[in-house]
C-alpha cells in the first residue's frame, strides 16, 4: 500500500534502529524510563515477532527508506463473535515532522485492510492516556473508547 511520498511494508530488520528511535521519542509513562538505545535487547524481539504468524511490523518509508511512520499488527484468537479472531494495533508512531500528512490515517486504513483480509471480527488498541492528541486522531479515524484499559507491571 503506498500513499503519495510514501510505502506500507513489512518491516525488515535494517529498519529497526529508525523503529526503535521512533517509538521512543514517543514514550510516555512507565515506558519513558525503561527503553534503551541498545539495538541487541530489541533485535531479539525483532525476530520473534518476524517468526510469529500472529504478528508483524508495519513501517511506512519515503522513497529513500526513511521510516515516517509504524505500528505493529498482532491477530488473537478468542471465542467471542463468534470464534473470529480480533486484530491489535500496538506502538503506532508517525515521526513528529510527518503528522497531518495523512500517513498515519493510511497506516490505520492498512490496519484496518489487513484485518478484513484475515477475517477479523475487530480492530482494537491502547493508548496511553497522556496521548490525548493520538486519542483525537483514533476517534476520528472512527475508534470508539468502548473500554477502560487496566496495566500491571512485571
Amino acid at each position: 500500500m503506498s500513499g503519495p511520498a510514501f510505502t506500507i511494508r513489512v518491516a525488515t530488520g535494517d529498519d529497526l534502529p529508525q523503529i526503535v528511535a521512533l517509538m521512543n521519542a514517543a514514550a510516555v509513562g512507565a515506558r519513558a524510563s525503561l527503553e534503551t538505545d541498545d539495538m541487541t535487547v530489541y533485535a531479539a524481539a525483532f525476530k520473534e515477532i518476524e517468526k510469529a504468524p500472529e504478528a508483524d511490523i508495519f513501517v511506512a518509508v519515503d522513497s529513500q527508506g526513511t521510516v515516517l511512520s509504524t505500528y505493529q499488527l498482532t491477530l488473537e484468537k478468542g471465542l467471542a463473535f463468534q470464534g473470529r479472531p480480533r486484530a491489535t494495533v500496538e506502538s503506532m508512531h508517525t515521526r513528529a515532522d510527518q503528522r497531518g500528512k495523512g500517513i498515519g490515517r493510511a497506516m490505520i486504513a492498512h490496519a484496518k485492510q489487513t484485518a478484513a483480509e484475515k477475517g477479523c471480527c475487530m480492530v482494537q488498541l491502547t493508548s496511553n492516556a497522556q496521548r490525548v492528541d493520538a486519542h483525537r486522531f483514533y476517534l476520528r479515524e472512527g475508534f470508539e473508547q468502548s473500554h477502560l484499559g487496566f496495566k500491571l507491571m512485571l
